[in-house]
């Protein structure tokens, strides 16, 4: 049972050397992503129709450069998560992200930023204003709604659509000393609240 993270937690971020970072990771993190999934790929599932599966960054690419991040995603795809629309909660040293992600192995990402610009209108409406964005999973950075009005988020998507290398993200940040993130319950309910709001943006990009 997920009971919530921990001030241990983000100080994995701080561990020096690729293998005890990463042993870290897996003995601190990795476990609560696991019971994190255990109860959120049910819900999405219900919520989007589709069988969910949890995939969590394994980071095998490294071989010298420990990760400044680490993640789980939820994706209907069993056998793997990179090229498709899927859902995302990690940690960086500073705060928790929960996303609505389409990073750049997405195969047809000029097709779905052509949808969500078709329906710019009601996308932009959908997203709550404190709520964040990003054009790349590897930067601690996110631009909130608040600061960005509908001709800028359409900037946005033009960029993630004609830019190989731009992503799409979308959720929340909640910072490391917020009191939700050592609540298990309340933490798995907003992460589900967040994806259930992002659904649409989901069911969009899967139908293209």
């Amino acid at each position: 049972m997920f009971t919530g993270f921990t001030e241990k937690d983000f100080e994995t971020f701080s561990i020096d050397g690729l293998e005890d970072r990463m042993t870290a990771i897996q003995e601190r993190i990795q476990p609560k992503f696991k019971e994190i999934g255990e109860v959120l790929c049910d819900d999405i599932a219900t919520l989007s129709g589709n069988e969910m599966f949890l995939h969590i960054a394994k980071h095998a690419r490294r071989t010298v450069n420990p990760p400044n991040d680490t993640w789980m995603a939820i994706c209907h795809n069993k056998r793997g998560y990179k090229k498709h629309p899927h859902f995302q909660i990690g940690l960086f040293d500073d705060h928790v992200f929960i996303w609505f992600a389409l990073i750049y192995e997405v195969p047809n990402k000029k097709q779905i930023a052509e949808t969500f610009l078709d329906h710019i209108d009601s996308i932009y409406e959908t997203i709550p204003k404190d709520f964040v964005i990003s054009l790349d999973h590897m930067k601690k950075e996110a631009t909130s709604l608040i600061d960005i009005d509908k001709n800028d988020f359409e900037n946005m998507l033009t960029r993630f659509r004609d830019v190989n290398k731009v992503e799409f993200l979308v959720g929340r940040h909640i910072r490391a000393n917020d009191p939700i993130l050592k609540d298990g319950d309340q933490f798995l309910n907003l992460a589900k609240n967040t994806m259930k709001t992002l659904m649409p943006l989901y069911k969009k990009s899967s139908s293209v």
